[in-house]
């Protein structure tokens, strides 16, 4: 605001300018005056032209405005009060409240007034004016010094209003980033360690019981133990992964075959599941190479609704297809088993303590994708559709892998 105060004084001295030089006496007050008009008119360039430079100097010395002020007295003598020199007689004041609140409004506001009616005074033509039209310049010099120095409260109070706006948005982004950890981190949990865990504790069960049997079979218990030791071992990489995913600094570059990738977890549940189980793909066009960060969560959300319909469906078959079309990645996973029960709402099984589709969701919104749950064109059972689209795989919105 001090940079556009000081344009406006350099405009109103470059039209004053000639008048001031016309009427000043020849000899050494045509060079007093030729002096003024260079010292102000470049001194409010320079602060006009270079505020960050200039500025700060100025601020810690009010000295240099007030040899300012007394350069443009001389300028104001010669043109006179009735040129555009008034303006600027009243600018030192708003500058003054601008710049050193209302002590130095007060101080510039009375030097300015004075000076202009000691001009005032001494000019022939003054003896014309009336009181009131005497006092109106010197007025509007207090009025100014007073909107300067309000001006300057009502900026200094909006910058530490920013300034604390500044810091409560950015405890609330640390906040939300913690929130969104702790989310992703209960999501891998669910869909990792905790699914491997009680498979452990079920094959654990079957062991007991088998060891426990009036005459057991050594292959069924050599096998259960087999289970045992393989699931432990799968949940201990699990936790690996799970940890090398926190200290992980960048994703992985290396692209994602996901046709190939969901191949082999359709086949790993039909192998450990006995559910018969397809995968095929649809469209003309081939999946598209796909960023690790969006394949680790597609693949997640695969394997969530396929647990999902070995656990809780009961279905005699498994469908998992994926495509391309209208420029959007399409997954599919559909069961024949027994569907979702009615009224089943996120918030509801939130409630009873059931993550598995509120962590699909999550997992789908972090990567842009758009996920529907129910029955889709079936008549009975559940299906599971992603859509997401492509450009998505080059922008990638969701957690880093």
């Amino acid at each position: 605001m001090c940079r556009q105060v000081f344009g406006f004084r350099l405009a109103m001295i470059a039209l004053a300018a000639p008048a001031a030089l016309l009427n000043a006496s020849p000899g050494l007050g045509a060079h007093l005056v030729g002096a003024a008009v260079v010292v102000t008119f470049m001194a409010s360039y320079a602060l006009f032209r270079d505020w960050e430079r200039f500025g700060p100097l100025l601020l810690r010395h009010p000295t240099l405005l007030a040899a300012d002020t007394l350069f443009g007295s001389l300028l104001l003598v010669s043109a006179g009060p009735d040129t555009t020199l008034a303006y600027v007689s009243v600018c030192t004041p708003l500058l003054a409240g601008l710049a050193y609140s209302w002590r130095g409004a007060a101080c510039f506001a009375s030097l300015q007034s004075l000076i202009l009616l000691l001009v005032q005074a001494t000019l022939a033509r003054s003896g014309d004016r009336t009181p009131a039209e005497a006092l109106l310049l010197p007025g509007l010099c207090v009025i100014a010094g007073a909107v300067g120095s309000t001006l300057r409260n009502l900026m200094l109070r909006f910058g530490e209003a920013t300034r604390a706006l500044t810091e409560v948005q950015a405890r609330l982004a640390a906040a939300e980033a913690v929130a969104e950890e702790r989310a992703r981190l209960a999501r891998e949990l669910h869909d990792s360690v905790a699914k491997t865990l009680h498979g452990v504790a079920l094959a654990a069960d079957g062991l007991a019981a088998s060891a426990g049997a009036p005459a057991p079979d050594p292959a069924t218990l050599r096998r259960q133990a087999d289970l045992v030791s393989r699931s432990a071992r799968r949940a201990a990489a699990e936790s690996r992964e799970l940890l090398r995913d926190l200290r992980r600094e960048s994703p992985p570059s290396e692209p994602t075959n996901l046709e190939a990738q969901l191949g082999d977890r359709v086949a790993d549940f039909t192998l450990s599941t006995t559910i018969p189980t397809t995968y095929r793909t649809t469209g003309a066009r081939a999946l598209p190479p796909v960023p690790p960060a969006v394949a680790r969560q597609l693949l997640t959300i695969t394997a969530e609704a396929l647990e999902n319909a070995h656990r809780h469906a009961s279905p005699s078959k498994v469908e998992v297809t994926a495509g391309v079309e209208n420029d959007q990645l399409n997954l599919t996973i559909y069961d024949d088993g027994h569907g979702l029960p009615p009224g089943t709402t996120l918030e509801h099984l939130r409630r009873a303590g059931h993550f598995g589709l509120l962590g699909m969701v999550e997992r789908a919104a972090s990567v842009g994708a758009r996920i529907r749950i129910g029955r889709g064109a079936h008549a009975t059972g559940t299906e599971v559709r992603l859509d997401l689209p492509l450009a998505a795989l080059t922008t990638t919105p969701g957690e880093a892998a």
